[in-house]
């Protein structure tokens, strides 16, 4: 396992599969029945769900979608680029945000990432990212696709 900076070992955060670290922090009490949620969910969902996300430098999560809005809010170290990559069945057209502190260099401390669409993500900087990834409806890992790191996808 990679060292995590000091100021995060007690944050009890475990390797994600799509790279990185993280420990999930708020499952919703609320309970959204599958008659009311959008068309391609099959089951009930949690109203949100929340997580803590580290990338260390250098690190790169895998091009990813969730099937819900996923909010990014920035809390520590390097701002994270993330790259945006449409709708489909695979990223194309790659486009980068920053979810960082430094508003004036342009950087978003929140940003929305759509429902389907592909992201990855990446510390901008030689120091470890903390964010949190909020995810309504609920994040299931049935909603959850992922394209395998040497795919070929870039």
């Amino acid at each position: 396992m990679t060292e995590l900076p000091d100021w995060a070992v007690n944050l009890e955060l475990e390797p994600h599969p799509e790279g990185g670290f993280y420990r999930q922090t708020w499952i919703s009490d609320l309970t959204l029945p599958k008659s009311v949620l959008p068309q391609g969910y099959p089951a009930d969902r949690s109203g949100g769900t929340a997580i803590l996300f580290l990338l260390m430098p250098g690190q790169q999560s895998a091009w990813h979608t969730v099937r819900g809005s996923e909010i990014w809010l920035h809390h520590r170290g390097a701002p994270v680029a993330l790259g945006l990559g449409g709708q489909g069945s695979g990223p194309i057209d790659e486009r980068t945000v920053y979810v960082g502190s430094d508003v004036l260099a342009g950087q978003q401390p929140q940003y929305v990432v759509a429902p389907g669409e592909w992201q990855r993500a990446s510390p901008h900087g030689d120091e470890a990212s903390l964010v949190s990834c909020i995810v309504v409806p609920g994040f299931d890992f049935a909603d959850f696709a992922m394209v395998e790191p040497g795919s070929g996808t870039n």
